[in-house]
């Protein structure tokens, strides 16, 4: 039998080619999907595949014909796993896809924030031609050869940033947010060792009960007055009020969120408000998509149900 295959929100791969996803079976894609839409949109669907889009208990068992839920993504928290189980509904995620990409953001949001990049194309473009000067040091700039890197949660991402750092000619020492300590080629110290040692805090651990929060304004307290943070990992385990706090103050010296609490960013938001937005390099949770990733994600997701369906 030909399997009904229904994605709620097809816009999360941003616009890539899903042909290997429509060959598999009758296909039906929606670029987004609100929470009451849901139900009604999979109702016959042996399959279901959803970014973002919420599949609680309410909704799973709502689905008579669902077979398998696939997760755009390498999270599976907006599944609700259990209720799944109870089922007889499969879920499969997609680990490893962007994990060069998130961590090649991560890279370059620093060196953009130790270069100033964010002031000196400003400052090109609106000024230059009418200075009369050939240089121009507004703003002092780093390298990040001889700088220190921390990083905030060891697994593939992160461990693939500390190579690239290493390269770069960084010192690096991590910390593990599980508990969980590896016989690693870097140092494993505790937060409040990792935090006034860095000039680069980098973050890339999963969000949960022991990590949310995890740097809020203490923690920021510690941090060199020179140094920078940078978020690719999930919202909410960096406080942004305490952010935007240490920012305004010169607590620290420039920070870049790829993840927020709350997403989209909400206009209200402090961070959206410091007296030095140059300080502040943000992204809209796209740390993750370059093409070539975004390629892998699809090809996987037409893996998992190949497979499911074999």
């Amino acid at each position: 039998m030909t399997p009904n295959i229904v994605f709620l929100d097809e816009y999360s791969l941003g616009g890539a080619d899903t042909q290997a996803l429509r060959s598999l079976g009758n296909y039906t894609s929606y670029e987004t999907t609100e929470a009451d839409q849901t139900v009604a949109r999979s109702l016959d669907a042996d399959i279901v595949i959803t970014n973002k889009v919420l599949m609680d208990r309410a909704v799973i068992e709502s689905l008579p014909r669902l077979r398998l839920i696939c997760v755009a993504a390498t999270g599976t928290n907006n599944v609700d796993l259990e209720a799944a189980r109870e089922r007889g509904v499969a879920v499969k995620n997609v680990a490893g896809y962007s994990t060069h990409s998130v961590a090649e953001a991560a890279v370059g949001a620093a060196i953009a924030l130790f270069r100033q990049s964010l002031y000196y194309d400003r400052y090109t473009k609106e000024r230059y031609a009418a200075s009369g000067l050939q240089f121009h040091f507004g703003r002092p700039t780093r390298q990040l050869h001889g700088a220190r890197w921390g990083i905030v949660g060891l697994g593939n991402i992160g461990r693939e940033v500390a190579k690239i750092a290493t390269v770069l000619g960084c010192e690096v020492r991590y910390t593990s947010t599980s508990g969980v300590v590896r016989e690693e080629p870097y140092p494993a110290v505790a937060l409040s060792e990792l935090l006034p040692w860095a000039d680069i805090v980098s973050v890339h651990c999963p969000l949960n009960s022991r990590t949310h929060g995890l740097i809020g304004a203490p923690e920021l307290s510690l941090m060199k007055h020179s140094a920078i943070l940078v978020n690719v990992a999930r919202g909410g385990i960096v406080s942004e009020p305490g952010l935007a706090e240490a920012l305004d103050r010169g607590k620290i010296a420039g920070a870049a969120l790829d993840v927020f609490e709350h997403e989209p960013l909400p206009a209200e938001s402090p961070l959206l408000h410091i007296k030095e937005p140059d300080r502040l390099l943000l992204s809209p949770h796209n740390a993750w998509s370059a093409q070539e990733a975004v390629r892998v994600l699809v090809r996987e997701i037409a893996r998992n149900i190949t497979e499911f369906l074999a």
